[in-house]
């Protein structure tokens, strides 16, 4: 469907917001993604992006119904992994489990059947499957030892399960193998293996504001006993028959170092 061009300017911009925002801050991606769908609900990204928004923020009624009509207004089967994805979120972990199985999932690219086994290893874990769910990991993909767009995930989705079924030491083999692979940081597999070996980590911010506060308050002791030195020395003054003006000087040296 095509637009008038002031307002597919209008629906560009909200859609480059959700795709800067939704990760970062997916509740602001989410009302950009409303707003594009107010103006142009009848355009297939645009049903998707909200999809994707919903999603993000945990909406997966509002993220099904979205997914669901960007598929149908594209004809692609793309969509079918988070889709399954959502049934899962609303608590419909068969249903998901039933999508695996569709014909649907051969027909998606090496990645969209990754992140299908995926959404299906979780569907077991969600029935207490666990088992299952480690054996649904199992593929060519995880034994590969290539590393591709979806490989970080992959393996840490299958530690995981191996950690929840407490067989620790396989565990921590494929964090750190999930550790290798994960060039961008898309999981937290670094420190759920330093947490398997140990490792505490020390915040340095926290650090940096404990250090602060402890020269803060060496600061306003030096302070105070300059306050009390002066004290002294006004006391001096006056008993010495200092002339008004240097007494009240002294008086005053005391109020700004106090000010201070």
């Amino acid at each position: 469907m095509s637009l008038p061009k002031t307002l597919a300017d209008d629906v560009a911009r909200n859609l480059v917001m959700v795709a800067q925002l939704i990760d970062e801050d997916p509740e602001k991606a989410y009302g950009y993604a409303k707003v594009a769908l107010r103006l142009a609900s009848r355009v297939g990204a645009v049903r998707e992006a909200a999809g994707f928004a919903s999603y993000a923020t945990q909406r997966y009624d509002e993220a099904l119904k979205e997914f669901r009509t960007a598929r149908r207004m594209s004809g692609s089967v793309e969509l079918w992994p988070v889709i399954a994805d959502c049934e899962r979120g609303l608590g419909r972990p068969e249903k998901a489990l039933e999508m695996a199985g569709a014909p649907e999932v051969q027909k998606l690219d090496k990645a969209g059947q990754v992140e299908m086994r995926l959404v299906a290893a979780g569907a077991r874990r969600d029935l207490g499957q666990l088992d299952a769910a480690i054996v649904t990991l199992q593929s060519p993909e995880l034994a590969s030892n290539g590393v591709h767009p979806w490989t970080a995930r992959l393996r840490y989705a299958y530690a995981d399960a191996l950690l929840a079924a407490d067989r620790t030491e396989e565990a921590r083999e494929w964090f750190a193998k999930a550790v290798e692979s994960d060039k961008d940081g898309t999981t937290d597999a670094s420190d759920r293996l330093a947490e398997l070996d140990g490792v505490e980590f020390t915040d340095a911010y926290e650090d940096e504001d404990a250090e602060a506060g402890e020269e803060s308050g060496a600061a306003e002791h030096v302070t105070a006993e300059d306050v009390a030195a002066k004290d002294v020395t006004a006391d001096d003054a006056e008993s010495e028959d200092v002339p008004f003006e240097d007494a009240r000087g002294a008086d005053d040296g005391r109020e700004a170092r106090q000010d201070d």
